[in-house]
């Protein structure tokens, strides 16, 4: 039975990722048919140099045929640039893996809730960044050299808008006001700080506020310990209106309101400390008292291997309802990054699932969530979500009001073949010009931390 269980999520994870594999294959119809005329012995030696000439001409024209552009270029197409690819797709690569010519990937999640509304919110999955302020290329305070590592490309406002529904933030007391900061020791400094945490909490306001439906969480990493400082904080950024309170949340494992009562209360924003004491001195939820969550960092990525991080409770705990999955190496990599969204991701998935007592996660946690090597994150997630709420191997096939399990049979895209060998990539993540010149501000961290007067300066 549960090896039965593993293969209908594991077919549910793998669905959206077949194109990826049966598309990228040459058009196996000339040879077929070559092989088929060639065989013939009654075929004279003109006529079948006469159908390879033909052949040949076909398949020259089927390439030429195939090729997209203006916005019609669809998912794995070949591309050239940014207005090639249709909508929720960016031109990009993935260097390695190997692909190194730009095609069309997908940059925007599917919100779960517009195909299949009405259910307890812990029915869902959802896109959640990891250090979702960390963002590269982020101003810096005038005079200062930010010395930190790098988790996303885009900014918060973007990230909601390609439907990312979680955020992690850090949050620190710095120059007597809270900050975000990707720091250490518990301090912020001014060489990890990022900006005051009220400027991401507007953008959050601001979205909530354009999308009366839509339900986002913030998970807060708590170094505040400014009495009432958070508290301060959210009403400050006119959050208070959206607040879910913790009165509401089921602390058995129960389920979640529906998202129609959520909306209806207008309770769409969830709040989560990592300090326990801030529960009941302001109202906020701790984190591990709700979620079950696996080890971040290196733990997490580890193949093979799903534990729970050490302030949760076990996975396969029954008294909480919503599973939080870490998915993410403990120092990020941009270039890395659309390799560990393909088939690795997708392979932890199952193994946290199997962890978690077959529970799929809630929240999927990434860095740099838009780079893969095309359906990526959000093909996952589709994945998990069509399961979850219709029974199907991804949410596109899902029917409203139809039983579940009745699904709606998907076509498989046959990209364009690859026509070109420029480099320009652009989109979502605004890249530009060749991948050997594109910044990545980590490898610079990287290289700094080589050397031993860094390690003493951070440990």
């Amino acid at each position: 039975m549960e090896v039965a269980r593993l293969q209908i999520v594991g077919t549910a994870l793998l669905w959206a990722r077949l194109n990826l594999f049966v598309s990228e294959a040459k058009p196996a119809f000339p040879l077929q048919l070559m092989t088929c005329f060639t065989d013939r012995r009654d075929l004279s030696r003109a006529t079948a140099v006469g159908y390879l000439f033909l052949l040949l001409l076909a398949s020259s024209f089927f390439n030429i045929s195939s090729s997209c552009s203006n916005g019609s270029c669809q998912l794995l197409d070949s591309c050239s640039k940014a207005t090639d690819c249709g909508p929720g797709l960016y031109c990009g690569n993935c260097p390695a893996l190997g692909k190194t010519q730009p095609f069309c990937i997908r940059g925007k999640a599917t919100i779960p809730s517009s195909v299949i509304g009405g259910l307890p919110f812990n029915k869902y999955s959802w896109l959640v960044t990891h250090n979702s302020f960390s963002i590269v290329n982020a101003p810096a305070s005038p005079g200062v050299q930010r010395l930190t590592f790098y988790n996303q490309e885009d900014t918060v406002t973007n990230q909601l808008m390609n439907g990312v529904r979680g955020l992690m933030l850090d949050m620190y007391d710095f120059n007597g006001d809270i900050w975000l900061c990707h720091s250490f020791q518990g301090q912020c400094f001014n060489f990890t700080a990022f900006q005051p945490a009220i400027n991401t909490l507007k953008e959050v306001e601001a979205f909530l506020s354009r999308n009366p439906t839509e339900i986002v969480t913030i998970i807060i990493e708590d170094y505040v310990h400014t009495p009432k400082g958070l508290t301060k904080l959210f009403a400050n950024a006119g959050l208070n209106k959206y607040w879910f309170p913790v009165s509401k949340m089921p602390k058995k494992g129960e389920d979640w309101p529906t998202l129609n009562e959520m909306v209806r209360e207008n309770h769409r924003l969830l709040v989560f400390t990592s300090v326990a004491s801030k529960e009941a001195e302001e109202g906020i939820a701790y984190q591990w008292r709700y979620l079950l969550e696996n080890e971040a960092g290196d733990p997490g990525v580890k193949p093979g291997k799903c534990p729970n991080r050490k302030e949760s409770q076990l996975l396969n705990s029954k008294s909480a309802s919503l599973f939080l999955m870490n998915y993410f190496p403990t120092f990020p990599d941009e270039d890395q990054a659309c390799k560990e969204h393909s088939t690795p991701l997708a392979d932890m998935i199952l193994i946290c699932y199997k962890a978690a007592g077959n529970m799929m996660p809630n929240f999927l946690a990434v860095n740099f969530y838009l780079r893969s090597d095309g359906g990526g994150v959000f093909h996952d997630l589709d994945g998990i979500n069509g399961q979850r709420l219709c029974g199907c191997n991804t949410i596109a096939a899902c029917q409203p009001g139809a039983p579940f399990g009745s699904c709606k049979n998907i076509s498989i895209h046959t990209p364009s073949p690859v026509t070109n060998t420029i480099g320009s990539f652009s989109g979502p993540v605004q890249f530009s010009g060749s991948t050997s010149t594109i910044y990545h501000p980590n490898h610079l961290i990287f290289a700094l931390f080589s050397f031993p007067w860094i390690n003493s300066l951070i440990l």
